[in-house]
């Protein structure tokens, strides 16, 4: 090929891609050094685009002129004179329509794509792909070495075809496994703060009905992924579908609180379609899934707590969390409790804290339906929740006045002796094991 052939040939690739690169890189905002936030402006761009197409039909018809002049004396006796005009036009004309609607996807288009990623890679991202590049060409440069010695035209060409190659194969694996090179590659940085494995969370049927996964969800404690499992789903849709209306209106809260979930909550939602067809129960599904996916479970179901556990699989409690951020009461503290009903015991009341937290008030149930100052005498703490034990504070200082009052060695009429007061103690501890039970319940 002649050198001027040659040359409009280089014109119409390297003047395509220098116009595209001054049409894209002030649009991505480069400017001194720093980036900017301005909009591409379309119009630009396309008015650009039809510029640089009529630029490769012009280039396409001096280069499809120029070569199909050389193809006629290359081809002198093969083609008829009458013939060679309208060969060498046919020639330009595909050379012009080539040039035009060809030169795009060889300088705009790649160009567009390449700015594109370049805006959207982060630090990481383009530290990883110069060093995935860098090791293609010395790969590339060590295969070279040998090819370069079969001399002629394959010597000379497959050195660099073969390091320009590495160099993108590289660099496409290395942005494929970019995920897990990026996490790999800060931990060998000095003064990195290694992080822990999470874990994925799979959510139990009772969690779901209970709603209160929702809030939780959208505070962001839940560090994993949130997994629904398939079975937990058609648990939820049969729930749904009972002829019993409790079951059903649980089971349509349900599907609610799902949507919300799924809706709100700062950590990702995943449906697995994992169903274990050869395990009954959905409990035993829960537990398998959790163990082939070293994921925890997060439930309200306390039988389903202490199974899992026994099996070593990590359990996320609501009631657990829901009772662990309660405010803390120390025996003495003073607080105000509406007694709303009596207890088992004669003569006791029970009221509530504003978030469930049950009193058992000693002497209360004369003051029912009334706001009492009550001093803390004793704090229960079982796996099923918290109970606190309490007297109205002003019999409390009833009793200390009488008791300062009264001369030491006598024993003032209604005063307990040591019997009766052990007699007393086994009772207000037959009591707390009720409250334990009835706890229980509630919880339950």
């Amino acid at each position: 090929m002649p050198a001027r052939t040659r040359g409009a040939t280089v014109a119409a690739r390297f003047g395509g891609t220098f116009v595209a690169v001054a049409c894209f890189m002030p649009s991505s905002g480069f400017i001194g050094g720093q980036r900017s936030n301005t909009v591409i402006n379309l119009a630009l761009i396309n008015r650009m685009t039809r510029f640089i197409q009529l630029l490769g039909a012009l280039l396409g018809t001096i280069g499809g002129l120029a070569l199909g002049v050389v193809l006629l004396r290359q081809a002198e006796g093969l083609l008829d004179p009458g013939n060679r005009g309208a060969f060498l036009t046919a020639f330009v004309v595909a050379s012009l329509l080539f040039g035009y609607l060809a030169i795009p996807y060889v300088t705009v288009y790649p160009t567009r794509w390449a700015v594109a990623q370049l805006a959207e890679a982060g630090a990481g991202e383009y530290a990883l792909g110069v060093v995935a590049i860098l090791v293609g060409l010395v790969m590339g440069l060590l295969l070279g070495v040998p090819l370069s010695e079969l001399g002629g035209l394959a010597g000379s060409l497959l050195p660099p075809l073969v390091a320009v190659l590495l160099a993108a194969l590289m660099l496409a694996a290395t942005l494929y496994k970019r995920e897990a090179l990026l996490p790999a590659a800060a931990g060998l940085l000095p003064g990195h703060r290694r992080q822990g494995h999470i874990q994925s969370v799979v959510v139990d049927t009772s969690a779901v009905i209970d709603g209160r996964i929702v809030d939780i969800g959208r505070t962001g404690f839940i560090l994993g992924s949130l997994i629904v499992p398939r079975f937990v789903l058609d648990e939820l849709q049969r729930i749904a579908d009972s002829p019993d209306a409790m079951r059903r209106n649980r089971g349509r809260r349900g599907l609610e609180m799902l949507m919300a979930l799924q809706k709100d909550s700062v950590s990702p939602i995943e449906v697995s379609e994992a169903t274990y067809p050869e395990v009954a129960d959905v409990d035993a599904k829960l537990m398998a899934f959790a163990r082939d996916n070293d994921a925890a479970i997060l439930t309200n179901d306390f039988n389903l707590n202490r199974v899992a556990e026994l099996q070593g699989i990590r359990v996320l409690n609501i009631n657990e969390l829901a009772n662990a951020v309660k405010a803390v009461l120390h025996p003495g503290e003073e607080l105000t409790v509406r007694i709303i009903q009596e207890g088992k015991e004669p003569g006791q009341g029970v009221g509530y804290l504003e978030d469930g937290t049950m009193i058992v008030v000693e002497g209360g149930s004369r003051l029912m339906e009334q706001e009492v100052v009550i001093s803390v005498t004793r704090v229960l703490q079982t796996v099923a929740g918290r109970m606190i034990f309490a007297q109205p504070s002003d019999s409390i200082s009833r009793e200390a006045s009488t008791t300062a009052a009264t001369p030491s060695g006598t024993v003032r009429p209604g005063r307990e002796t040591g019997s009766t007061r052990g007699t007393r103690g086994a009772a207000r501890r037959s009591t707390e094991s009720r409250g334990e039970d009835i706890a229980g319940r509630e919880t339950a």
